[in-house]
């Protein structure tokens, strides 16, 4: 995997030298391990512009935790540990990329508050600072096969965590148990933990968008909204699913979900490269409009997903830009009514040409309105 790496550096230190930057220096941590190969939180990338592996260092605060894992960089990359906890590793590839000479550094200002700006500028006061903006984000945008096969993975953890839930006993149990019991389902079946706070809402609770699970009990008649992701290796899936419990639905809950899950196919059929995102969250919302929910609709219709649950591209109304092939995103339309309750369903896909089939599903739970 070292040259994957090498590759994704290489392409940014094009970017910046097109952009008058000699070094780049990154911040985000999600960026630095999908540069790096993997790298502990709060670890900063200094990246020179010499060939790779002779100009690119990490620097971290405190020493690797674990030798081989993912808060681990690639063996081909320079380490410079602080001497003390306290240092800012920032400061000190700053501080390191002056002493080599760098005369001007692109910086991502986005990931440094004021005060830590302020102190990369004092270490390094003839240093050029520029603004490296969002390109490492841009760049994770499109995925690679091995990234794509490790979200496979994920989104096949959750669902297997789901689907066993769903065969145990429901009544009865608190929002709080069900959801602490996926979450150790995930980790059972190799997750390294859940990607995100599972969510689990019963009965008015339902359908709520990042719902904090209560004490609530499940009872009979409820609709019941799950949703859950696993992280695997650093890449995080996403789903969620909505199921009746008892004998069978009410038709006010057969009606509404009919129509979020009619919402959900047409954002899911929207998906091919080329449309743009805004006409992905059209393609769902005006199902649900035209069903009277349109105050009820969220911001977006869903997101992109990677190293980072919730990342570029954003499925919105004022989102700008169009959809590439290998582009993992999901698509999460949801209404809650109040005092009643909600549907929320989600999947994880990855964006595919019509000739390739089309948008490959992820996350392979059944939609169907299941009577639990």
């Amino acid at each position: 995997m070292s040259e994957v790496y090498a590759a994704r550096r290489a392409r940014l230190r094009e970017r910046c030298a097109a952009a008058g930057g000699e070094a780049a220096l990154v911040c985000g941590d999600a960026n630095v391990r999908y540069l790096a190969g993997g790298a502990p939180p709060g670890a900063v990338l200094l990246l020179g512009p010499g060939q790779d592996g002779d100009d690119a260092l990490v620097c971290v605060s405190d020493p690797f935790v674990d030798a081989t894992g993912a808060s681990r960089p690639g063996d081909e990359l320079a380490v410079l540990v602080l001497p003390t906890p306290e240092g800012d590793p920032a400061v000190a590839a700053a501080e390191r990329a002056a002493e080599r000479g760098v005369r001007s550094l692109a910086v991502e200002e986005h990931h440094l508050t004021v005060a830590r700006h302020r102190a990369v500028r004092s270490v390094a006061p003839r240093l050029r600072l520029g603004d490296l903006g969002t390109a490492v984000e841009q760049q994770r945008v499109v995925k690679d096969d091995e990234e794509i096969s490790t979200l496979r993975i994920a989104a096949e953890i959750a669902d297997q965590a789901l689907g066993e839930l769903l065969e145990s006993i429901l009544v009865g149990r608190t929002e709080r148990h069900l959801a602490l019991e996926l979450e150790r389902r995930l980790i059972d079946h190799g997750a390294d933990g859940a990607a995100f706070p599972t969510s689990v809402g019963a009965g008015p609770h339902s359908g709520r968008a990042g719902h904090v699970p209560t004490d609530r009990r499940v009872e009979e008649g409820d609709f019941l909204s799950v949703c859950l992701g696993a992280d695997y290796r650093g890449y995080r899936s996403e789903i969620a699913r909505t199921f009746v419990i008892g004998a069978s639905p009410a038709e006010w809950q057969i009606e509404l979900y009919e129509q979020v899950f009619a919402a959900q196919r047409a954002g899911r059929e929207a998906l091919a490269p080329g449309t743009a995102y805004r006409d992905v969250d059209r393609a769902a919302r005006v199902v649900l409009e035209a069903a009277g929910h349109g105050e009820r609709v969220g911001p977006r219709i869903g997101h992109g997903v990677g190293l980072e649950n919730d990342e570029d591209p954003r499925l919105a109304p004022s989102a700008m830009g169009k959809l590439d092939a290998c582009v993992p995103v999901t698509v999460d339309p949801g209404v809650h009514l109040p005092g009643r309750g909600g549907v929320r369903i989600d999947d994880t896909l990855v964006v595919r040409p019509e000739a390739d089939g089309g948008p490959e599903l992820l996350t392979i739970t059944t939609k169907e309105l299941l009577a639990l």
